[in-house]
């Protein structure tokens, strides 16, 4: 029978004061007449924001929850092109290193999703470049936290520019200028308006790249409505990843906002799904994708208590009969 772990996005509703993604504008940064405090100031910002992600972890094991997804912002302004020669791993190392380590200690899958803004499929080419510095920032991350990079980094495919089939290819065309080491990081998601798990399909086989299915996204934008007949093929994707299949889990916010995720989660939208995967795959790990963060998290397991299908292996992680 399959595994199912649990996890939620980078905030918690539990936690108090324990944002991850406290941040100073580039407008107050040049406001300082000292640019080397101003940059002691966003060290420590950053330093603040990792050692909540270490709170929010602790948190987590505290009710058995190990899938998290890291905040990008945890270090303000890394990426911002007035600070190129800024080494901002540096002087946060030592926070980043008692990240990692507590969540490989705990057996936690961590990694990212990073903002829209990331695009590889650009048709400019400073967009491109801009992604990949930003790509290069979360596998720099990563690197500092001694967590193995490859397959934690989901994206989507982009835009389609007016011309669909000619993004996919540029997306290809793109992926050969991006180095092999960013390259494995990265994971690919179904999105909700323009690359449905078809397309997506198209370049995770092409390019050998896991895909992440977003169920919600799928409801939202699909040519064959039954995803069950490319469940293979998404499994197919992650035959030489070293780490389970990852799926995405949110419920519409109504009829009218569709693609909005609501607060918490229908469990019947899991079961569904778990029922019809079950068995066929060792693991999955489901990513909460929820207004209400960890405590959708929390209201999904009290809801599946219910449900006389479901084993419990501890607070965060059920099987079905």
């Amino acid at each position: 029978m399959t595994i199912f772990r649990f996890g939620y996005v980078a905030m918690s509703k539990h936690v108090k004061n324990s944002s991850p993604s406290q941040t100073m504008t580039y407008k107050n940064f040049i406001q300082h007449t000292n640019r080397e405090a101003a940059v002691r100031k966003l060290e420590l910002l950053a330093n603040t924001n990792i050692e909540n992600c270490i709170r929010l972890l602790k948190h987590n094991k505290a009710f058995d929850i190990s899938l998290f997804r890291l905040s990008s912002k945890l270090i303000p302004l890394a990426t911002h092109e007035e600070l190129a020669g800024w080494n901002y791993i540096e002087n946060t190392k030592e926070k980043l290193r008692q990240l990692g380590d507590f969540a490989t200690e705990n057996d936690m899958r961590i990694g990212f999703h990073p903002d829209h803004f990331v695009v590889l499929n650009s048709t400019k080419t400073d967009i491109v470049k801009s992604s990949v510095k930003n790509l290069k920032y979360h596998f720099d991350l990563l690197t500092a936290m001694n967590i193995n990079p490859i397959h934690r980094c989901v994206l989507h495919v982009g835009g389609s520019y007016g011309n669909k089939p000619e993004a996919l290819e540029r997306f290809i065309e793109n992926w050969g200028r991006v180095s092999k080491r960013i390259q494995q990081m990265i994971i690919l998601e179904n999105d909700d308006k323009t690359f449905h798990v078809e397309d997506v399909l198209f370049l995770c086989e092409k390019l050998s790249i896991p895909l992440v299915f977003d169920i919600h996204h799928h409801l939202a934008n699909h040519e064959q409505s039954d995803w069950m007949v490319y469940w293979d093929r998404i499994v197919h994707t992650w035959k030489d990843s070293n780490v389970p299949i990852k799926i995405h889990l949110s419920s519409p916010k109504n009829e009218k906002q569709f693609r909005h995720h609501a607060d918490y989660i229908e469990p019947e939208l899991f079961l569904d799904f778990a029922k019809k995967v079950n068995g066929s795959v060792e693991q999955v790990d489901c990513m909460i994708e929820a207004k209400q963060k960890d405590d959708a998290l929390f209201q999904l397991m009290r809801n599946l208590k219910e449900n006389k299908d479901v084993d419990w292996i501890n607070n965060g992680t059920i099987r079905l009969h």
